[in-house]
């Protein structure tokens, strides 16, 4: 299991993150814009830059949602493969089977 204070960490991020979200789309597409001077162009970074550095979506780690685990996370499941194979074999997964051949 890991720490309660890394998992609180993670959800922090996400709520700065989605706090941030609209702003930093904004700013981009502001930037790619051909017609802007370098100057503008500067300014918008800068506004950029200036945002937290934890609302930015880069930062966020996907995380197991039984045990916390950062690493080896499937995306279909939301689930570490230590887990996602204990409850395959469970039976608690429909549709999931294990492989043999």
């Amino acid at each position: 299991m890991a720490k309660k204070s890394l998992i609180q960490r993670e959800h922090k991020r996400k709520k700065l993150e989605e706090k941030y979200r609209l702003i930093r789309q904004s700013l981009k597409k502001k930037s790619k814009d051909p017609s802007l001077s370098q100057r503008k162009i500067r300014e918008i970074q800068r506004k950029l830059q200036s945002l937290p550095r934890n609302s930015a979506p880069t930062r966020l780690h996907r995380r197991c949602l039984v045990t916390g685990r950062p690493r080896a996370n499937y995306r279909d499941f939301g689930l570490s493969g230590h887990i996602l194979r204990q409850m395959v074999h469970a039976c608690l997964l429909p549709g999931a089977t294990k492989s043999s051949w």
